[in-house]
């Protein structure tokens, strides 16, 4: 079935936790929920740059779901599903030709390892971000994967708790997109 999904950040998004940390926070909204999620350390920005941290604003199609074969049963979802393999990575390097694609490691640019230790990449959902074309330097890896145990926010992606990432990825199939709103709902 194909969705149509919001983020908007809070009113106000910004708070201090108990470290004392920036920690960006949003709401993520479909036809089955509505729940919170964690956005980029760099805000919510229309014009998304490497490395700047922010969740971009736009609207961006579902690709497909990765996830960790090894920790837990495949997602039940109608998005394609390719397991994590430990070998796999994405290009994180502007300059190189594989810039925001996936790739295998070891590899000779900068890249995102997505076989992780921690528990973040468990289940992550490919977005169309600066993918038809990509675009070098307009940001990559941008994910909807899961949240740190803390809440931190992310280098760019949105995060969603455990249970809530799979109660939505059982709504979504071909044709499903997530929508950022800039600030103020814009």
């Amino acid at each position: 079935m194909s969705i149509e999904i919001t983020v908007t950040p809070d009113e106000g998004d910004n708070y201090c936790g108990n470290d004392g940390a920036r920690v960006t926070t949003g709401r993520l909204r479909w036809p089955g929920g509505e729940v919170p999620c964690v956005l980029g350390r760099g805000g919510v920005r229309a014009d998304k740059r490497e490395g700047d941290g922010a969740t971009p604003v736009g609207r961006f199609p579902l690709r497909r779901v990765l996830w960790r074969a090894d920790r837990l049963a495949p997602p039940e979802t109608g998005l394609p599903l390719h397991p994590i393999a430990e070998q796999d990575g994405w290009c994180d390097a502007p300059e190189d030709p594989a810039y925001n694609r996936p790739v295998n490691r070891p590899y000779p640019a900068s890249h995102e390892e997505m076989w992780r230790d921690d528990h973040v990449y468990d289940v992550v959902v490919v977005m169309g971000h600066n993918d038809d074309p990509v675009v070098p330097g307009m940001g990559s890896a941008v994910f909807l994967h899961l949240v740190r145990p803390d809440r931190a926010p992310t280098a760019g992606c949105v995060a969603l708790a455990p249970d809530d990432m799979l109660r939505l990825l059982k709504d979504c199939g071909p044709g499903s997109a997530l929508s950022v709103a800039g600030p103020n709902g814009r």
